[in-house]
C-alpha cells in the first residue's frame, strides 16, 4: 500500500487528523505505533467499536497497535476498585480482539508501568506548566457528571499525556471527547523535550436515549455482546423523532456499522405500506428526513443488520467464556 493509500485508509471515517501532514511523516517511518486507551469498565458497547474499527483500519494501513487498558485511570474516575477493574479488562481485551483486532495487538495494562519512579516525574513536571483550569476542562466529558469534583480529575489527563511517552506512540486515537487531552499532549510534550503525536479522532456515538454519547454508566447502550432479542429491544426504544437526522443514534448506526461495510440497507415493509426498500445512504436520508419512512421500519432495518453484524463478536465470545 503506498502512501497515500495508507493516509485515505486512516482518514475515512475519521472526523479530523491533526495533522495531516505530520501523518505523512510518521508514516514514512520504517514502523509506526498508534494507541488507544480504553478504561476498563462496563460493557464494551457500539461507541467503542467506532474506535476500535479506526484501529483495525491503522493495522489495514501497516501500522502497529497498542491498546492500553486503563485501570488506574478507570480507579481515578471512580469506576470500581482496582480488583474489580483487573477483572473487566480481560473481558475487555476479549471483546476487541472479537471486533476484529490482529492477535498481533499489544495490550498493555496501565498499572504495568503507571507506578515508575520515571512515569512519576514526569507527571510531576507536566503539573508545573499546565494550569488547573485546562486540566479541569479537558476531562468535561470524560469524568462522571458531579457537583462536587475530585482531585483525581486533573491528574487523569496528565497521565494519559505521559502514557503517550512510555508506550512510544506515533499515534494518539481516541473519539472527540479525548480532544482536549490530546491537545494538551501535543501542546506540552515538545516543551518536555518530546516530540507531540499526530491525533486522530472519531465521532461520538449518541447514546439510545439521544443524549450526547453511549455510555455503560448511563444505561444507554448497545453492547457488542447483547442477544438478538436484546439488541432488537434496545433499538425500538432508541431516540429516533420522525424526519430529524440530527442526532439520531439509530441513523449514526446505520452509518457506522452498515453503510461502512455495504453500499444498501434492507428495510423490509409490508405491502401494504410500500413493500421492501433497498436504499443506500444518501437515499436512506432523504427518505427519512422527508417523513416517508417511519421511524419502527427503520429500527427494525437497523436492528436486523446489527444482529448479523455482531454474530461473529458473540460466538467469539462464548468460546472464551
Amino acid at each position: 500500500m503506498d502512501l497515500e493509500s495508507k493516509v485515505n485508509v486512516i482518514k475515512e471515517g475519521a472526523l479530523e487528523v491533526v495533522t495531516p501532514d505530520e501523518l505523512r511523516e510518521k508514516l514514512n517511518q520504517e514502523t509506526v505505533t498508534a494507541y488507544i486507551g480504553y478504561e476498563p469498565s462496563g460493557k464494551v458497547h457500539l461507541g467503542h467499536a467506532i474506535t476500535v474499527k479506526k484501529m483495525m483500519a491503522l493495522q489495514k494501513a501497516g501500522v502497529k497497535v497498542k491498546i492500553l487498558l486503563a485501570d488506574l485511570h478507570a480507579y481515578l474516575n471512580g469506576k470500581g476498585s482496582l480488583e474489580d477493574i483487573k477483572k473487566v479488562s480481560e473481558y475487555n481485551k476479549n471483546c476487541f480482539l472479537a471486533l476484529g483486532l490482529s492477535e498481533e495487538t499489544e495490550f498493555v495494562m496501565g498499572s504495568s508501568f503507571q507506578t515508575n519512579p520515571d512515569y512519576t516525574i514526569l507527571v510531576y513536571q507536566l503539573a508545573l506548566s499546565t494550569t488547573l483550569t485546562r486540566a479541569k476542562r479537558s476531562m468535561a466529558q470524560i469524568t462522571r457528571d458531579a457537583e462536587d469534583h475530585q482531585v483525581a480529575e486533573v491528574i487523569y489527563p496528565l497521565m494519559q499525556v505521559v502514557d503517550m511517552l512510555f508506550l512510544e506512540v506515533d499515534l494518539a486515537v481516541g473519539g472527540m471527547e479525548q480532544r482536549k487531552i490530546h491537545m494538551l499532549a501535543r501542546d506540552n510534550l515538545p516543551r518536555l523535550g518530546y516530540p507531540a503525536p499526530v491525533c486522530i479522532h472519531t465521532p461520538l456515538l449518541h447514546g439510545t436515549d439521544g443524549s450526547e454519547k453511549m455510555s455503560s454508566s448511563k444505561e444507554n447502550f448497545i453492547a457488542i455482546d447483547d442477544e438478538p432479542e436484546v439488541i432488537r429491544k434496545k433499538v425500538k426504544k432508541c431516540y429516533c423523532p420522525a424526519g430529524e437526522l440530527e442526532g439520531n443514534p439509530v441513523l449514526e448506526m446505520a452509518e457506522h456499522f452498515i453503510f461502512s461495510d455495504r453500499e444498501t440497507i434492507l428495510i423490509q415493509r409490508p405491502e401494504k405500506f410500500g413493500g421492501d426498500l433497498n436504499l443506500n445512504q444518501p437515499e436512506l436520508l432523504q427518505m427519512y428526513g422527508s417523513g416517508d419512512l417511519h421511524p419502527l421500519d427503520l429500527k427494525n432495518a437497523v436492528a436486523d443488520h446489527l444482529v448479523k453484524i455482531l454474530e461473529p463478536v458473540r460466538r467469539h465470545l462464548s468460546s472464551v467464556d
